[in-house]
């Protein structure tokens, strides 16, 4: 099998935190500390897949690979596919991944960890999940949860719900999305040519597209949540972390 094709869809366009790919931190735009942590991960192209033409500009200031998208594209996966398409028409990768441009502090070996879960050809696309450790991160909206179980000593399982709304009810532990995909390329293909479903216009959640597509979603654990930048409080908070880690 070919090394999969990591891309990192971006865009300018953002009502909580516009221009937010250019954000410096620590001395670099976000969208940089992003692009590193893909390339660190060794696992294969990383691509940026830049919606604006400042975007593009920056990652190849930075000496990365970027191809621009339609700015008007619908979602990060549609930019993901129409950038596959560009790069390899041919068809020569058979696993995409789909890494957000606004986690700077992603461990590179998540990264390895997704490519591993889709080691088991049940899955249409893999994810990851990490625990909710407090009632907050628990009742929170921007938090997603998934309904999963893992076995003792299990390192994946399938991704059966994903929601706004803490979930399953009853005691045991609780998961948290982390919005990093691996998806199969035909997978990918088909579900970028469906509509928005039901559920996922209800959640603002296009995992359930997948899943109302009848789609097998796997769900890899990692041990904490990466830190992603929505708000100017998060990008300060960012700017922290990564000021304290250059120092180190």
């Amino acid at each position: 099998m070919t090394l999969p094709l990591v891309i990192i869809p971006a865009r300018l366009a953002s009502s909580r935190l516009p221009n937010k790919p250019l954000a410096d931190i620590a001395g670099s735009p976000m969208i940089v500390h992003v692009l590193r942590a893909a390339q660190a991960a060794n696992i294969g192209r990383v691509i940026v897949a830049a919606a604006d033409q400042a975007i593009y500009d920056v990652v190849r200031h930075a000496g990365g690979e970027a191809v621009l998208t339609p700015p008007e594209l619908p979602s990060g996966s549609d930019r993901v596919w129409h950038a596959v398409q560009q790069i390899d028409a041919q068809g020569t990768h058979e696993l995409i991944i789909n890494l957000q441009g606004d986690l700077p502090t992603f461990p590179p070996k998540h990264l390895q960890t997704l490519v591993g879960l889709m080691a088991n050809p049940i899955y249409d696309l893999g994810t990851l999940v990490a625990p909710i450790t407090t009632e907050t991160e628990k009742h929170t909206d921007s938090v997603v949860k998934v309904a999963c179980d893992f076995a003792a000593n299990q390192s994946h399982t399938l991704g059966l719900y994903f929601s706004r709304a803490p979930l399953p009810w009853g005691a045991g532990p609780f998961w948290h999305h982390v919005g990093v995909y691996c998806w199969r390329r035909q997978a990918l293909q088909h579900f970028v040519s469906l509509p928005e479903s039901g559920l996922e216009q209800r959640e603002k959640l296009e995992q359930l597209r997948a899943l109302e597509a009848g789609m097998h979603i796997g769900c890899a654990p990692i041990p904490l949540a990466p830190f992603g930048v929505d708000t100017p409080k998060d990008l300060e908070r960012a700017r922290q972390i990564l000021s304290e880690t250059n120092k180190q």
